[in-house]
C-alpha cells in the first residue's frame, strides 16, 4: 500500500504526516508513506492541503485528520 501525504511543508501538513505515520504504526500496516511537496503533483490530487491518498483514492482533503481518523479510514479502505 502506498499512502501519499500531500502538502507544501506547512505545520498542518507536517502534523498530518505525523498522524498518518502513527496510525500506520499502531495498526501494524505494511505501507510506504510518501510526502508529496511538489505543488504541480499535489494539484493533480487535491485542491486543498493537507491531503491524504491511499493508493489512488483521496481520503482526506483540506483538514488535519487525527490519528483516529486515519486509523478509521485505513480500516474502511482495507475492508473495502
Amino acid at each position: 500500500m502506498i499512502i501519499r501525504v500531500l502538502g507544501t511543508g506547512c505545520p498542518k501538513c507536517k502534523k498530518t504526516y505525523e498522524n498518518v505515520k502513527k496510525a500506520v504504526e499502531e495498526l501494524g500496516i505494511d505501507a510506504e508513506i510518501i510526502k508529496v511537496e511538489n505543488i504541480d503533483e499535489i494539484s493533480e490530487w487535491v485542491m486543498l492541503t493537507p491531503g491524504v491518498v491511499f493508493d489512488d483514492v483521496v481520503v482526506f482533503e483540506g483538514k488535519i485528520p487525527t490519528v483516529e481518523d486515519v486509523k478509521r479510514g485505513l480500516k474502511e479502505y482495507l475492508e473495502g
